[in-house]
């Protein structure tokens, strides 16, 4: 009869050994007749900004995509500006083309379904993630680039300054910074802006990124990334203008806040089992000591047990704590080979 040590050894090397294999398999190279490649190396030069890809995920953008892609092309000359057109049904795409920029198409609404689209199909040495809206300055790019190389960076992230009132709905300052501080307490790390779509990403990082967000949640999701994986980040302040007018923003304030706080805990519970588990782990035990210890108490003093219902219901709820702790030792082996295959993809990455 096997110990549950020793089940619990050998349910550690059936996930492990498989687990190397598949980490070896995708740090190798597998090349993409249909991906987009801008990288310095096939454009042949290293001078200005080649191998720049800017990613401009778009819906129903008529109004400020052209803008907003003439002045990335200005202020990062030699870029390749790409926009993902996600189910638009104006003139984006079109107007987004003659602009100078390449047009990709994703047809599963949302903005996460529109960068992975994005990051799945391009491959460049720096990747900037903007939004096709004129609220970001295409200028601040310059400076988030540079950071970027003299610095060696991952991730940069540009931290939203309102200027102007009107680019900002009412509530939503505090709003982002109650999701800050929330964020900071799940995940151990300070951020100033975990909402900011104006980034700036490492072609290392873009390779490890496997993006399952389908909303405006997806920039959670690439800041709890890279921070699980203790990646080089930094922080600059840009200036956030208001939209055109006669667009409207497509964020829905209840239904995508309720969405990203579900989203906070569903990435705290794949990236740090042991917490999350743990918690209810802690919860249960306490509530079945609160509950068992009367009765423990007048056992060995009447040796009697006359609540036997009470006594029943305290050994359940101490079995589920005792469920919740085994599940969250093994879930936890499991997030910490997960961030070792990332971590193998990282450094397998040549530029």
């Amino acid at each position: 009869m096997l110990y549950p040590v020793q089940l619990f050894l050998q349910f550690r090397v059936l996930i492990e050994v498989p687990s190397v294999v598949w980490a070896t398999l995708i740090s190798i190279e597998i090349l993409d007749t249909d991906m987009i490649n801008i990288t310095s190396e096939t454009h042949g030069t290293h001078a200005g900004f080649a191998g720049v890809a800017v990613l401009l995920p778009a819906h129903n953008e008529e109004l400020a995509v052209a803008e907003t892609v003439r002045g990335f092309l200005q202020a990062l000359p030699g870029c390749t500006v790409i926009v993902c057109d996600n189910c638009s049904t104006d003139a984006t795409a079109e107007l987004a083309r003659q602009s100078g920029a390449i047009v990709i198409h994703e047809p599963l609404r949302g903005k996460g379904n529109a960068v992975r689209r994005l990051l799945n199909s391009v491959d460049a040495d720096i990747y900037v993630m903007a939004d096709a809206d004129t609220t970001y300055d295409p200028l601040a790019a310059v400076e988030m680039i540079a950071l970027m190389k003299r610095d060696h960076l991952d991730l940069v992230t540009g931290v939203r300054q309102h200027t102007d009132p009107s680019a900002y709905r009412r509530g939503h300052v505090i709003g982002n910074s109650m999701f800050n501080k929330l964020f900071e307490g799940l995940f151990q790390v300070r951020t100033a802006d975990v909402f900011s779509g104006y980034r700036i990403i490492s072609g290392r990082f873009a390779r490890a990124l496997c993006v399952q967000s389908s909303g405006f949640e997806v920039e959670t999701e690439l800041t709890a990334i890279a921070a699980v994986l203790k990646l080089s980040v930094a922080e600059r302040p840009v200036k956030y203008s208001a939209r055109p007018e006669g667009s409207s923003s497509k964020l829905k304030t209840y239904s995508d806040g309720f969405r990203i706080l579900k989203t906070y805990f569903l990435l705290l519970q794949h990236f740090h089992p042991s917490r999350f588990y743990g918690f209810f782990a802690i919860l249960f035990a306490l509530i079945s000591l609160g509950l068992g210890f009367p009765v423990v108490t007048e056992f060995f003093s009447t040796g009697l047990v006359p609540r036997f219902p009470t006594a029943i219901l305290a050994s359940s709820i101490g079995l589920i704590a005792v469920i919740f702790f085994v599940l969250s030792i093994l879930l936890d082996i499991l997030a910490k080979i997960r961030l070792e295959q990332r971590q193998l993809v990282l450094r397998s990455y040549r530029p």
